[in-house]
């Protein structure tokens, strides 16, 4: 007697169809904002954290699973699915890169929404918050931040400098050193560490405090950490170009002043981390007895 053989019930082929299709859809809509965000990536400097936001984005995600109480949402995800492509189209009608990538992070949130819900969605809050870091800023706005950042960095080495005794002259983001000028470039604001640090302070605050207002005043208290070992940096190069060697003000010695700095700015942000969750645990034995 023969079995007959299995095959798919058609509920299943009505479902795999639209899947298949809704799928090549979006990778046909949004491959050029994933392609270059990667390319950025891999090739700009103030853009690598992606390397590693990314990538821990989705171990975040699996680790912190799905919810029990998930739920599809298909009408509230299609419409924030509406809501990306637009703006995925106005972006790149306006060539701008970074609104048309945050359209592939807002198109990735419609699609948990419309497959699992809300609630899931804000379970998944840090994983999308590091793609949303990961994303390079408008040149516009890094040429913004950068200068005052330039001028600060300037003012406070200066500042160091003549406390220890250096004869400077300072003229905006110049310091004019006896027999040497040191120019605090845009590559040495301290952007790029800064911008790495949020992220630091976002991922820490996420992982190791509870309270909100912990993990405000964290990020708060990144941003004087890395604006002032910025200065700290610019006088190092200083002083070492004064009483030392003036090629260490350039090249690989200057690069090592920076990772150096950058590490200590690591610690600091972790020993703050630490402040700030030891006071939570003093906090919340005193609120319970209250």
């Amino acid at each position: 007697m023969n079995t007959p053989q299995a095959t798919p019930s058609r509920a299943n082929i009505k479902w795999l169809a639209p899947t298949l299709l809704s799928g090549l859809a979006f990778a046909v809509l949004f491959y050029s904002p994933a392609t270059t965000l990667l390319r950025d990536w891999w090739v700009n400097p103030e853009a690598q954290h992606g390397l590693l936001l990314g990538p821990l984005a989705l171990v975040l995600a699996w680790h912190r699973g799905l919810g029990k109480d998930r739920e599809p949402q298909p009408f509230l995800g299609a419409a924030l699915l509406v809501g990306a492509v637009l703006l995925r189209y106005a972006s790149a009608l306006a060539a701008e890169l970074f609104t048309m990538r945050l359209s592939l992070v807002a198109a990735l949130f419609a699609l948990v929404v419309f497959v699992w819900g809300l609630k899931q969605a804000l379970r998944w809050w840090l994983p999308f918050t590091l793609l949303i870091l990961s994303i390079p800023l408008p040149q516009v706005v890094l040429s913004s931040l950068a200068f005052p950042l330039q001028i600060r960095a300037s003012r406070l080495g200066a500042f160091l400098l003549e406390w220890r005794g250096v004869p400077v002259l300072l003229e905006g983001n110049i310091i004019h050193l006896p027999g040497q000028t040191l120019f605090v470039t845009e590559a040495c604001s301290g952007l790029r560490s800064l911008t790495a640090l949020v992220s630091l302070g976002v991922l820490l605050g996420a992982l190791w405090l509870r309270h909100p207002v912990s993990r405000v005043l964290l990020l708060l208290l990144v941003l004087p950490i890395a604006m002032a070992l910025n200065g700290v940096r610019v006088f190092l190069t200083g002083f070492l170009v004064f009483f030392v060697d003036p090629a260490m003000g350039e090249g690989f010695m200057h690069m090592s002043e920076g990772w150096g700095i950058f590490v200590v700015a690591l610690l600091l942000t972790w020993v703050v981390t630490a402040g700030l969750g030891a006071l939570e645990r003093l906090w919340k034995p005193q609120r319970a007895e209250s």
